[in-house]
């Protein structure tokens, strides 16, 4: 039998299981520790550097509820995110076990075990955190130094995630359209910006633009360019962000909000890869790599006559949805700590870790918003932080609102965020309050939601106000 290479911490007040796991693990694995008591097993940690943990749920005689287990669960999820914990308890409790799931556990083993599936799936934990250290470390070379305020990908080491990382490899070094759908805030713009990195035009422009903030006044010319002369106010000639994408990689984000009839002259551009400045007659040739992002149901829109058939298929050569956060939570501590260090770093602040009872909120939420939520969340806790680690304090109930880009809509307008209403339809109430009180004065109603005009109008058309 081949020992498989790996290093298993064991935490268990018994000392028969101490014993008996002594005996067995050392069999099929290369490095194994044991301890009585989670007392010291932050310190152990730090020195022995185990791929796994196996730590028992109750270290307290008479006291059965699991919740010690659950308390160093999460102390360990907060400080060292890639190490995998398999929960070991005497209880068949499938509640407390998949409590522990949901808060980052790996697995659990029930005792007594089957020594078999104990060895497996150990197995499995330790093939988990080497994928995660090696993804860490390909981040690290692959995309190089992280300049302030630069944003990237982060992966995770969720199910989803690795099977949407590996359909990026491979269609990366492809020119193929790619689709990518998802709720607001799941990160669908730095999905996009990685599979431009990963290409061949990786060297050239990724171009973004919010096609739903664009007035329909402007479509064109923001899209295709115009000349001088062309139009009122046209003092010199303009190049469409089709035509700066040239070589590289043109990002269409909120597809779903372009009109009927102006998807008609995206689609020809598409289709005769060349487009026609507003006021000349020359067709200039592109050549670009197209990649389009929505939150919106495109199939549903296309029954509705709302969206091309045609286009549709055009933008939809692979198609990619991005899960909402809620759905991978074993990543919601790790990029956490992520936001925690570089917030720490912006502001200054001396807090570097997330103590036990805030991790425990941040993984029971919902997330409506996602990453961006997530972000925002750890962003104002870090800033209200007095101590070195976050508390539940500090987290607090999260009423921000996401507007476009920079754009926020005021709480204080918006109301409170309970968790049973979406992002937007608190965000519609606030817009709908807002036009109330100015009395359709939209300049106002922008002003006071911190939103710019063009936002506005989309937001308007979007709401059907």
């Amino acid at each position: 039998m081949q020992k498989k290479k790996g290093k298993i911490l064991i935490v268990d007040d018994n000392a028969g299981i101490r014993s008996a796991l002594k005996f067995l693990l050392p069999l099929h694995f290369s490095e194994v520790e044991l301890i009585p008591s989670p007392t010291e097993l932050i310190s152990r940690v730090e020195s022995f550097r185990p791929d796994v943990i196996l730590l028992d749920m109750n270290f307290k005689r008479d006291i059965n509820t699991g919740n010690e287990g659950l308390y160093w669960l999460s102390e360990i999820r907060a400080r060292f995110c890639d190490i995998q914990i398999v929960l070991f308890t005497a209880y068949a409790d499938i509640a407390l076990a998949v409590e522990g799931m949901k808060r980052g556990a790996f697995d659990f083993i029930v005792k007594p075990w089957e020594n078999d599936r104990l060895v497996r799936i150990l197995t499995e934990a330790c093939d988990r955190h080497t994928f995660l250290t090696e993804n860490s470390h390909r981040e690290a070379q692959t995309t190089g130094p992280v300049t302030a305020g630069e944003e990237r990908m982060y992966w995770g080491g969720s199910q989803a995630m690795r099977d949407i990382r590996r359909i990026a490899d491979r269609i990366a070094p492809t020119d193929a359209s790619v689709l990518i759908t998802g709720e607001n805030g799941t990160g669908k713009d730095m999905l996009a910006k990685e599979i431009h990195r990963l290409s061949e035009r990786r060297d050239r422009n990724i171009v973004c633009v919010d096609v739903g903030a664009i007035p329909e006044s402007l479509f064109e010319s923001e899209l295709f360019g115009h000349v001088r002369g062309a139009f009122t106010d046209a003092r010199a000639d303009h190049t469409g962000k089709i035509e700066q994408a040239q070589g590289g990689t043109l990002f269409l984000d909120e597809i779903g909000n372009i009109p009927v009839h102006l998807q008609a002259k995206l689609l020809r551009v598409l289709q005769n890869r060349e487009i026609v400045r507003i006021g000349d007659t020359r067709p200039v040739p592109v050549d670009i790599r197209l990649i389009c992002a929505t939150n919106r149901e495109l199939p549903e829109l296309v029954r509705n006559g709302l969206f091309r058939e045609d286009l549709y298929y055009r933008i939809n050569t692979v198609h990619i949805q991005l899960p909402p956060l809620r759905d991978r939570k074993e990543d919601i501590i790790p990029l956490s700590m992520m936001f925690l260090k570089e917030f720490a770093g912006k502001y200054r602040r001396d807090v570097s870790e997330i103590d036990g009872t805030a991790a425990r909120i941040l993984l029971s939420r919902q997330w409506k918003g996602n990453i961006r939520e997530l972000r925002n969340c750890i962003e104002k806790a870090v800033i209200l932080a007095g101590g070195q680690a976050l508390s539940a304090a500090d987290i607090g109930p999260t009423e921000q609102l996401y507007g476009n880009g920079n754009d926020t809509v005021q709480p204080e307008t918006a109301g409170k965020y309970t968790g049973e209403d979406t992002l937007e339809m608190i965000e519609e109430r606030a817009i709908r309050a807002s036009v109330r009180k100015y009395d359709g004065n939209l300049s106002l109603v922008a002003r006071e939601l911190g939103i710019s005009r063009p936002t506005l109008y989309s937001k308007l058309k979007k709401y059907n106000i």
